[in-house]
């Protein structure tokens, strides 16, 4: 019995306090699949009563009995894997082996280092004559993204119960079934009733409720930096902590000593990754002046590999982008990409030769790029890349670093000294070298407008803590 028409209180999937459902489109056919149920305030009111009531016994809990709970959800889901890959890919386009390699496994490797993170982590600290002890901050508001919803659902969820937080999750509304998925794991795994509960609905109705509530301790908010700002605003009245992970415009300095042909091919395929649809992705490549045009005919082959299509075809590498609105969002900047000179080394307006339906975009390269155009500065959010000129390391560091955003940055040399020296000076949270694995014991967020606090591992455990000092404790 599919639960996409209920909400999950209290141990429980109920049905919305007053009926309303949202559509939810399939973006590689622009038609609806399935139907959810949207709240309001009535829901949002039941669901943090029902985690304020477990937080006073589930924050008493041991160490060992939270560390019992995360691993039984994670057997859970590696049970539930090929559905939440098949979610994922349904509701947002991505390409069924991406959606299994890439979605769903996010889920599950940051499931496996918050246990990893929680198993040597310590709650209390002497020092001197006092004793320093982190205690969980109380009831979280979690809302989280469309574009990675397995990695960021598990990056709040996860560490906000390891230590004893209870917690209301607002999956997106646009990608919201893996999310019910996500909810059906939690109730396997046994739950206690209350400590983890899911409202679905939009951002004014449910977000804001949530962000302003005054029985919630903590919002932690991954979306746009416009999106971020309005929770920030709404949380500051109840003068409640807010951890925000918001947009970025990451910059990827291929520095002279790079072998040159790698270091493009792969930035390109770091840029259209996930149809281009990622914060940290590396949209703005810096290349040296003299080499130019020779990094613009090193992408423009590099681009033009990708296959565009069903994304559960065999071989297809770019599904659709998410919705309308993000579609035509892209193609009005990549309008705005050739109406202020930039040079369209391939893709351009419009779908990809044969396909008519559904909301796919060209990957697309622009060369010639300078930092005062809108493609170098706005977020685009689709398969675009931006390929700028430097004169010296000096020159790169300044365009990089040119930006409101501060999320990632990502540096291409042989010298891994000249790399990380370069790496000192950039303002981002996360700087990637010659394009590292996948690494979740690092920290993920940002600097500047890319928002606060840090997710993965302990360092997202830290941040759902509060910090008591016993002055005078003894010994």
């Amino acid at each position: 019995m599919s639960n996409h028409l209920k909400f999950y209180i209290d141990g429980a999937w109920v049905d919305p306090a007053a009926p309303a459902t949202l559509d939810v489109i399939n973006p590689a056919t622009e038609e609806a699949y399935t139907q959810i149920s949207v709240g309001a305030k009535a829901d949002v009111d039941r669901a943090v009563s029902a985690a304020k009531t477990a937080f006073a016994t589930f924050s008493k809990t041991s160490h060992a009995e939270r560390l019992a709970l995360l691993k039984r959800i994670l057997d859970v889901y590696n049970d539930r894997f090929e559905d939440i890959a098949q979610a994922v890919s349904d509701e947002m386009g991505a390409p069924i082996g991406f959606a299994r390699e890439a979605q769903a496994w996010a889920g599950r490797a940051h499931m496996e280092s918050t246990i990893a993170a929680l198993e040597n982590y310590s709650f209390s600290e002497k020092r001197g004559s006092t004793m320093v002890i982190k205690e969980p901050i109380g009831v979280c508001a979690l809302i989280t993204p469309w574009n990675w919803p397995l990695n960021q659902i598990v990056c709040k969820v996860a560490p906000a119960l390891a230590v004893g937080c209870t917690v209301v999750l607002k999956p997106s509304e646009i990608a919201p079934i893996s999310g019910i998925v996500w909810s059906e794991i939690m109730h396997e795994a046994g739950v206690p009733k209350g400590c983890y509960n899911m409202v679905n609905g939009t951002g004014p109705d449910v977000g804001q409720v949530m962000a302003g509530h005054p029985d919630v301790d903590m919002v932690s908010f991954t979306g746009s930096t416009r999106a971020g700002i309005i929770v920030a605003k709404t949380a500051a009245d109840t003068v409640k902590r807010v951890a925000q992970e918001l947009g970025g415009k990451s910059a990827n300095i291929i520095l002279p000593d790079a072998d040159f042909e790698t270091a493009v091919a792969k930035g390109v395929e770091g840029c259209f990754g996930n149809s281009g649809q990622s914060c940290d992705a590396p949209t703005r490549m810096l290349v040296p002046r003299d080499r130019h045009d020779e990094a613009l005919g090193i992408a423009r082959v590099a681009a033009e590999k990708f296959r565009t299509g069903d994304p559960k075809a065999e071989g297809t590498d770019l599904g659709p982008v998410v919705s309308q609105l993000q579609f035509d969002k892209i193609q009005r900047l990549i309008k705005a990409g050739i109406d202020e000179g930039a040079t369209l080394v391939t893709g351009g307006l419009g779908r990809p030769d044969g396909l008519n339906r559904g909301y796919y975009v060209r990957p697309t390269v622009f060369g010639h790029v300078t930092p005062d155009m809108t493609i170098a500065r706005e977020e685009i959010f689709g398969p675009v890349l931006s390929i700028l000129s430097y004169e010296d390391d000096a020159d790169a560091i300044r365009i990089a670093n040119d930006t409101v955003y501060g999320l990632a940055a990502y540096i291409q040399s042989k010298d891994i000294a000249h790399a990380r020296r370069v790496a000192a000076e950039m303002r981002a949270g996360t700087v990637n070298l010659n394009y590292p694995n996948w690494d979740t014991m690092s920290s993920f967020g940002g600097y500047k407008q890319s928002g606060n606090g840090r997710e993965y591992a302990d360092f997202g455990i830290h941040d759902f803590l509060e910090t008591k000092s016993i002055v005078g404790y003894g010994d």
